[in-house]
């Protein structure tokens, strides 16, 4: 089907024009002026923004851990991000101890074909470094795969050591790989979540207090010097601290290849939150940190210290002995209720995939924080580029998919668990009021949603295929 879309007021990274825009079969063909397309199916878009799909680089659906699994997969998780304009999501393999990077690829292969409601790639973990490991990761570009992710935390499950860092870093610098990090200091959470239950601390807030702001920062340095002496490109996922970001902010200005993600989580939300009784709820991993490292990263957002909006959307159900009702069917699968008396045992994770764009349009751009073009720039064009899928994702140029949002500035949404799409039981920003939200969401000239309207289904999205070499931004 070809779509003319008539008076749109289309916004990208880089500017702001009042035009039509024409897409023919899966890709934009043309964009102009008084365009024209016999039997296309016109859309008046007067009074609406014109955006391209969101590109979220940063999911965990179907991920196991502490005895369950976050609650939504790969057809539900991108059902939501849908819903709130995304239409390119990002997860990641986890490779078992003694297990094959290629074992841990089939095995998400596996959750996400048939499923997919929107297109998708992955990330490759690296949590157990040795020389058949090494072996593999040059052949993962010819696979379309070319971010490898690793951690300082976790120990004895998914970090390895700096010399494993630098060693992944170097091969990756080799094949035009990037190499994002989890930045936390394992060691010292090991430290005092031994002396916390020792001490019989075990409510949620003791989450935050034994992951404490210091432990980013170091492990964050550690990393970005490590990627100055091997000269190779640096992504720190889900930067949490003030400290974290002037770190990169410096490091940048030395010519060090680095780059930032941060969530919207680490923007509104602080340690405070898991003092109260539903506490379990805001337990995530790094932890939410003060109103100072909130305000801290809105500015590194604005002034281009962090690149990128990821959500780090890993949902597990408040109280998992009780269904809930998802497309028409109950379901309840067990959630942070396990950890209910111990908060090592809480799975670590919420939900957000659904309101990335809403929340950084009405906090973001409606606030005065950032423009319109900076906006589509963190939430769809730098993870596009800095993934290698740029201009196929996260633009809106002839011979792009036509992923498009329409956007409706001026209509207004309250935030709730009853009418939003991931599939949990709770909403974290329950009765916040948005200005600005999606209407209309196509994913390659299809119509995935249509106000309120799901026309997706499983198996729609697509695997990308992401190219090496993208560039540091």
């Amino acid at each position: 089907m070809n779509i003319l879309f008539r008076n749109a007021n289309i916004i990208t990274h880089c500017e702001r024009r009042l035009c039509d825009l024409l897409v023919q079969g899966e890709k934009i063909s043309a964009i102009g002026n008084d365009l024209s397309a016999d039997g296309a199916d016109v859309v008046d878009c007067r009074g609406l923004n014109l955006l391209p799909g969101g590109v979220d680089p940063h999911a965990h659906l179907d991920l196991a851990m502490y005895g369950t699994v976050s609650s939504d997969d790969h057809y539900t998780g991108h059902r939501a991000a849908a819903f709130g304009g995304t239409t390119t999501v990002l997860d990641f393999t986890s490779q078992s101890r003694g297990g094959s990077l290629r074992g841990s690829i089939d095995d998400w292969y596996s959750k996400a074909e048939g499923n997919a409601a929107v297109d998708y790639s992955c990330h490759v973990n690296v949590t157990d470094f040795n020389s058949s490991v090494a072996a593999e990761i040059p052949s993962l570009p010819a696979q379309g795969l070319t971010t490898l992710k690793v951690f300082t935390a976790y120990n004895g499950r998914l970090r390895i050591g700096d010399d494993d860092i630098a060693s992944v870093m170097r091969i990756a610098r080799e094949q035009g790989m990037l190499v994002m990090l989890h930045a936390e200091d394992g060691d010292e959470i090991e430290a005092l979540v031994g002396a916390a239950l020792a001490a019989g601390k075990r409510k949620p807030i003791w989450h935050a207090r034994t992951r404490p702001p210091r432990g980013e920062v170091l492990a964050g340095r550690r990393a970005i010097d490590l990627a100055s002496d091997a000269l190779a490109p640096l992504y720190v996922v889900h930067v949490t601290t003030a400290g974290l970001a002037d770190n990169l902010y410096r490091a940048r200005t030395r010519g060090v290849p680095v780059m930032g993600e941060t969530c919207p989580h680490y923007l509104f939300f602080t340690e405070e939150h898991l003092k109260r009784p539903d506490g379990a709820k805001w337990v995530c991993s790094p932890p939410l940190r003060t109103v100072k490292d909130n305000m801290a990263l809105w500015n590194a957002l604005a002034d281009g210290s962090i690149q990128t909006v990821g959500t780090d959307h890993c949902p597990f159900f408040f109280d998992g002995t009780k269904p809930i009702v998802y497309e028409d069917s109950p379901i309840a699968i067990a959630g942070k209720e396990l950890g209910r008396k111990d908060f090592t045992l809480i799975p670590n994770g919420i939900p957000g995939i659904e309101h990335r764009l809403l929340l950084l349009w009405t906090f973001g751009v409606v606030s005065g924080r950032l423009s319109a073009m900076r906006f589509v720039e963190l939430t769809a064009s730098n993870p596009a580029r800095i993934m290698g899928l740029y201009p196929r994702k996260g633009a809106l140029l002839p011979g792009s998919d036509a992923d498009i949002v329409l956007w409706d500035p001026a209509k207004q949404h309250t935030i709730s668990a009853s009418t939003a799409h991931m599939r949990t039981d709770y909403d974290l920003w329950e009765g916040v009021k948005l200005t600005g939200v999606p209407v209309r969401v196509y994913l390659r000239g299809r119509l995935l949603v249509d106000g309120e309207r799901w026309l997706g289904r499983p198996g729609v999205g697509r695997f990308l295929h992401r190219q090496a070499g993208a560039p540091v931004l």
